[in-house]
């Protein structure tokens, strides 16, 4: 039986979506008016302690007060170091020169100019016939806000991975591997990514990541002394502690807060060896041995903060989105804020459940992927 012909009821539709709407737009608003530049300089204060020290030829991952920032609140105290590469000191010293606050301020206008740049290609080559939703649930993303907040440099390595994932998908797999190279260099967790596309049959893609890597990683050596990468090298080696902050995502994080330690560095271990595993037998196509490998590259590192979920955004604006997909996205849209005054001093079993919304969500793309993947 035919039903009766009529106006399609596209009301019913349209009040959810416009509640939706309205709500993350009031979300992004109240995230914007905590994220403008102010007195203090958050991890931007590091970086350009950082830059002065590599300038003064002083140690650049030293403690410098005034600059350094120090973490203060119930259950946690710790200076945030400068923990990038050497290769990071290319940027931090010419910034260095500059006022801290004016820095700040050009960095951020920086931050967010390449964010909208990030966001508008995604929705142009995925969602250009409805691209309000996406666009909002991206512009909502709790990293976004506190990259800006903190004044850090997720954002442009985020635009770089975009970039090499589209010119993956258009084949172009040197100029990818470049834009690759250049993230692996300044995050060296991500070097899970260009591993896979290797395993995978994608060589190119891989050894071009591999030499740009490589290149940009001399660079400081010759600037500042091969000695600058045991200072480096000493200083992350020194930072376990901050693994159980519940801004980390990753599986360590996770079994930290949970209680059993080092557990998760072997959890890490089964992880990156079944994607090793996958990636050699079953030679994925590009964009998926990607997808794997970002995520690989995250949920396995000792340390992946919720700013790096920026770099899985490709997997939210890529057609389907599953239910898996849409509920990492609200966990990952909960304002930091939120998550930690209301979970950091709370009992070991809230951090470890609630308190762990950004861990969860990157389990939950793990496995939506890993299956989708075998289908």
């Amino acid at each position: 039986m035919t039903a009766p012909r009529g106006k399609p009821d596209k009301p019913a539709q349209a009040v959810p979506t416009g509640l939706l709407a309205a709500g993350l737009t009031a979300l992004i608003v109240w995230q914007l008016q905590r994220s403008l530049p102010g007195a203090l300089l958050w991890d931007f204060g590091s970086f350009m302690g950082a830059g002065r020290a590599a300038a003064e030829g002083l140690d650049p991952y030293g403690i410098y007060p005034g600059l350094t920032f120090r973490v203060e609140m119930p259950g946690f105290e710790s200076w945030n170091l400068n923990l990038n590469p050497p290769v990071s000191l290319l940027l931090f010293q010419p910034l260095s020169y500059l006022d801290p606050a004016e820095a700040l301020r050009l960095w951020w206008a920086v931050t967010a100019v390449a964010y909208v740049a990030l966001v508008t290609l995604l929705v142009r080559r995925y969602r250009p016939e409805a691209p309000l939703m996406p666009a909002l649930a991206a512009c909502a993303a709790a990293g976004f806000w506190d990259t800006l907040v903190l004044g850090q440099i997720y954002v442009p390595l985020a635009l770089a991975a975009t970039g090499a994932w589209l010119l993956l998908e258009r084949g172009r797999p040197l100029a990818a591997g470049l834009l690759i190279g250049v993230v692996v260099a300044v995050k060296p967790n991500f070097l899970v990514w260009p591993g896979l596309l290797l395993l995978a049959g994608h060589a190119r893609a891989a050894v071009a990541a591999g030499c740009c890597a490589a290149v940009l990683s001399l660079v400081p050596a010759v600037l500042y002394g091969a000695g600058i990468y045991r200072l480096w090298l000493d200083a992350i080696s020194h930072d376990a502690d901050r693994g159980a902050f519940l801004t980390n995502a990753s599986l360590p994080g996770l079994f930290l807060r949970s209680g059993y330690g080092t557990a998760g560095l072997a959890a890490s271990l089964v992880l990156l060896v079944g994607l090793a595993v996958r990636a050699r037998r079953h030679r994925p196509d590009p964009l998926r041995t990607s997808a794997l490998g970002l995520l690989g590259a995250l949920v396995a590192s000792p340390l992946a903060w919720v700013h790096y979920s920026l770099f899985l955004l490709p997997l939210f604006f890529r057609p389907p989105l599953t239910p898996a997909l849409a509920v990492a996205a609200c966990l990952l849209i909960v304002p930091v804020p939120v998550l930690l005054d209301r979970f950091m001093s709370a009992p070991g079993w809230q951090q470890a459940t609630i308190g762990s919304a950004y861990a969860w969500a990157l389990l939950l793309l793990m496995a939506d992927q890993w299956f989708r993947d075998r289908k």
